[in-house]
C-alpha cells in the first residue's frame, strides 16, 4: 500500500484544494508557485508535504543519484544528498532552510514531469481521452465572495515589547507585540538569519492581526510581522513617526469594507494579496502601486526599493 503523503498546505492532500497537491500536467510555473506557498516549517519533518514529496516521489526515482540543493554561497553553497534519511536529518537540525528545499524539490519535480507534459501537448488522442474521462462540468452557483484585496487583512501598527530566540528553532524569534489591545500578541518570525534581537526590541512595526493562530515548533503564533525582502536582506516595515500601537493601516481605494475576522488558510487570501505587495523606488510600501498608510502618513522600508513584502 502506498503511504499517505501530506498535502503541501499542511494536513491531508485534498482534490478540492489544488494548492495541496501536484498534478502531473501542472506547468513548471504552477509547480514553482505551489512549492513557494507550501507549508514548510523550519525543522519540522513530521507534517511537511515538501519533504514527503522528496521522500516518496523523488528519492525512489533518483535511485542513488544526488539530490542537489543549490544555496547561496553565503549560506554554505550547494549541498547534495544521496538518500532521504540524510536530508531529513539535515532539515531537522535546520542545516537546510525551507526556501532552499522548496526550490530544489520544484526543480526535480519539473525535470520529472517535463517529458510527460511534452507528450501530452503533442498527443491529441491522449487529450481526447482526458476530456472523456474528466468532462468539464458547470459548477453550482456559490454565494458571492468578497474581492481578494488588502482590505481583507487587519493590518495594525505594533510595538515590539520583547524579542527572544525560539526555544526549539534557531532560525526563529519569538516576539511579544503590543497592538493596542489589552494583551500583547505572540508572534513567531523567521528573522534570526537577518536581524539581531536588539534590532527588534522596542521597534515599531506592522502586524497582520487576523491570521489564524498556528503552532510553530511548540509556540503559538497569533499574528504576522510584515517585512520587505530583497537579495538576502530583510527589513521590517516602519510606520510613520508618531504612530501608536493599534493604529490602523489602510490603502486608499481599498478601504470600503471591514477585514475578515480570521483569514481562512485554505482560501489563500494573504498569499494572493502578497503577490501585489512591493516597495516603490522611494521605499514606500504599496499594494498594486498604491501606498500603505496610517492617518499620519505612508509606511516605508528603511532602505529596500522594489522589494517584495511578506
Amino acid at each position: 500500500m502506498n503511504p499517505m503523503v501530506p498535502g503541501l498546505t499542511g494536513g491531508k492532500m485534498s482534490a478540492s484544494d489544488p494548492d495541496s497537491k501536484i498534478d502531473i500536467l501542472d506547468s513548471a510555473a504552477a509547480i514553482k508557485k505551489k512549492l513557494k506557498k507550501a507549508f514548510c516549517e523550519p525543522g519540522n519533518v513530521k507534517e511537511n508535504g515538501v519533504l514527503a514529496f522528496a521522500q516518496h516521489v523523488l528519492f525512489p526515482i533518483l535511485e542513488g543519484r544526488e539530490f542537489v540543493i543549490n544555496r547561496h554561497e553565503k549560506y554554505g553553497g550547494p549541498v547534495s544528498f544521496t538518500d532521504y534519511k540524510s536530508l531529513e536529518e539535515a532539515y531537522a537540525k535546520e542545516e537546510v532552510f525551507p526556501l532552499d528545499l522548496k526550490n530544489a524539490v520544484a526543480d526535480e519535480l519539473n525535470k520529472l514531469l517535463e517529458p510527460i507534459r511534452k507528450k501530452f501537448e503533442s498527443d491529441t488522442e491522449i487529450q481526447k481521452v482526458l476530456k472523456v474521462a474528466y468532462p468539464s462540468e458547470t459548477p453550482a452557483a456559490k454565494p458571492a465572495e468578497k474581492d481578494v484585496d488588502i482590505s481583507r487583512l487587519d493590518i495594525r501598527v505594533g510595538h515590539i515589547i520583547s524579542a527572544e530566540k525560539h526555544p526549539n528553532a534557531d532560525s526563529l524569534y519569538v516576539e511579544k507585540i503590543d497592538i493596542g489591545t489589552s494583551e500583547p500578541r505572540t508572534v513567531i518570525s523567521g528573522l534570526a538569519r537577518y536581524l539581531e534581537l536588539d534590532e527588534l526590541r522596542d521597534r515599531m512595526v506592522l502586524v497582520i492581526c487576523n491570521m489564524k493562530p498556528v503552532n510553530m515548533r511548540g509556540v503559538k503564533s497569533e499574528a504576522m510581522l510584515l517585512a520587505a525582502s530583497k537579495d538576502d536582506k530583510v527589513e521590517p516595515l516602519e510606520p510613520p513617526q508618531g504612530s501608536k500601537p493599534g493604529d490602523k493601516v489602510f490603502v486608499e481605494g481599498f478601504d470600503q469594507s471591514e477585514p475578515d475576522e480570521v483569514l481562512n488558510p485554505k482560501k489563500k487570501v494573504f498569499e494572493q494579496v502578497q503577490e501585489d505587495l512591493l516597495t516603490s523606488s522611494e521605499q514606500v510600501a504599496t499594494f498594486r502601486g498604491v501606498p500603505l498608510r496610517t492617518s499620519l502618513g505612508e509606511v516605508k522600508a528603511a532602505s529596500l526599493v522594489d522589494a517584495v513584502i511578506r
